[in-house]
């Protein structure tokens, strides 16, 4: 076994990151040696798919090996805690591998997304990473994979397949919840602090585009506020398939070459450095031969882009104007909206939001499209998957943040204009249906249309209503229900 306990005992030595700037480095694996750069950690793995994988501009996200990072340093702590790792060994693979979590090497990490569909290469990349920077603060040669070995030492008792998806269920917790699910909070929370305050002024409804019932403006948002916490929930709901992780199945789901319990303690080992509830998934067959739990977990985010983009939409247009548009409601004015119109101003978040979540709805149904392309025990699709997820997740929280900022929050109301449209609302005439019956009621409000009448003229001049009834009954007031359930 490569490094047994009773080993010498190599100091680690203070050795900041850092390379030579200039020159070449031979570097090695099974099918020959590769002249890297001096000046890079990574080994010749990570040199043959940088040769044969360079296909656009598509980086494999940083964020996947920062949790790779968590994953190997899990790893060499349990193999380390077993007697298989030498504790000098191992505190060596730890400290590279902080330093990968922490973003320390990230300039090391070069590989596009367009590559092995399992994931091999990042995978490798990481090994080669951590394999050099351990070599070095042990004082020894970088290249000669000794004493810390890539596939011996840093990816031992592992696979890529088992491994690349235990990294990407890691990276996607960690977006969830530092960045997107604070920013759908704090979003929801505006919103409805928004609802409430504007709780009482009534205004016309609308549906089919056309005009409808009263409500409140509150009320309106209220049901913006419920879209955001209903997405929330998804999101919360989808994290326990994330939870499950792969590591510890190795090549095909068996386990093989990984010693008994690995995966248990590597998925507790996660668990305990991130402080989530991660766990060994029970089926190591379906968490590498599919990648459902990522597709389930990016259909949530479908879930926001669509909650957000009718959000976005009803405010762009109920600010439509200022003189030819609806009018209902003023938006911040950031910054100038023409070239050639003076004075223009646009809802330029809004829009931003729209696109953002038609990039999405497009992530969405590449992500599910791939998740379909598992073949026997593995899904070679993964790299787009988490690509996908990861983009998705960080422009929706991004632009969930800049939309708050600069669009909710100085979002304000052109209350003339809403009593306005409440005054002239043919549908108003509803609240006369079961004191007069629907078709004598939809007779005035086509003569009030036809005619140029308001609602009340038209109603008296029917002759199936009398002033003192048309007062009672047509209040718009009390038309919209009480608080957010409505009527």
């Amino acid at each position: 076994m490569s490094g047994s306990a009773d080993q010498p005992h190599p100091q680690l030595k203070d050795t900041p990151i850092g390379l030579p700037m200039s020159g070449i480095r031979s570097e090695f694996d099974s099918m020959g040696k590769m002249d890297v750069p001096a000046s890079v950690y990574y080994g010749a793995q990570t040199a043959r798919s940088l040769f044969h994988f360079s296909i656009g501009d598509d980086r494999m996200p940083k964020a996947v090996y920062h949790a790779y990072g968590v994953v190997k340093k899990a790893c060499a702590l349990v193999n380390e805690a077993a007697g298989r790792l030498p504790s000098w060994k191992a505190a060596a693979i730890v400290q590279a591998a902080d330093e990968t979590i922490a973003g320390k090497l990230d300039a090391h990490f070069p590989l596009y997304v367009w590559q092995t569909g399992s994931g091999t290469q990042s995978n490798m990349n990481v090994n080669e990473v951590i394999s050099n920077r351990a070599i070095q603060l042990l004082g020894g040669e970088l290249g000669s994979q000794t004493p810390v070995g890539p596939n011996d030492d840093v990816n031992m008792g592992q696979s890529s397949n088992d491994t690349f998806p235990t990294a990407m269920h890691v990276a996607a917790i960690k977006v969830i919840d530092d960045r997107l699910v604070p920013e759908l909070e704090a979003l929801a929370w505006l919103i409805e602090a928004k609802a409430k305050g504007w709780m009482a002024i009534v205004k016309a409804g609308r549906t089919h585009l056309e005009d409808a019932t009263p409500l409140t403006v509150g009320q309106e948002w209220s049901g913006y506020a419920a879209q955001i916490r209903a997405c929330i929930e998804e999101i919360n709901n989808s994290r326990n398939g994330l939870y499950e992780l792969a590591v510890g199945g190795t090549a095909v789901g068996t386990g093989l070459n990984a010693p008994k319990g690995f995966s248990v303690a590597v998925a507790k080992k996660i668990a305990e450095l991130t402080g989530k509830p991660f766990v060994t998934a029970p089926n190591k067959f379906m968490a590498q031969g599919s990648l459902d739990a990522m597709v389930r977990a990016h259909a949530a985010l479908r879930g926001v882009a669509v909650a957000l983009m009718k959000i976005a939409n009803d405010m762009r247009w109920l600010a439509s104007g200022p003189r030819c548009g609806l009018g209902e409601l003023k938006l911040p004015q950031n910054e100038p909206g023409s070239s050639i119109m003076p004075g223009k101003v646009n809802p330029t978040q809004c829009e931003a939001i729209v696109m953002i979540a038609i990039q999405v709805l497009g992530n969405d149904a590449g992500v599910a499209f791939a998740g379909s392309q598992g073949n026997f025990e593995l899904n070679a699709m993964r790299p787009i998957i988490i690509n996908s997820f990861l983009h998705s997740a960080t422009i929706l929280a991004d632009g969930c943040a800049k939309f708050r900022t600069f669009s909710v929050k100085g979002t304000e109301l052109d209350e003339k204009k809403i009593a306005s449209y409440v005054a002239n609302n043919l549908m108003l005439v509803t609240a006369l249906s079961p004191v007069i019956g629907y078709q004598n009621a939809a007779h005035i409000a086509e003569k009030a249309d036809a005619e140029g009448l308001t609602l009340r003229e038209a109603a008296l001049a029917s002759g199936h209503v009398d002033e003192k009834t048309f007062d009672e009954v047509v209040n718009p007031r009390a038309m919209v229900g009480e608080g957010v359930g409505g009527a």
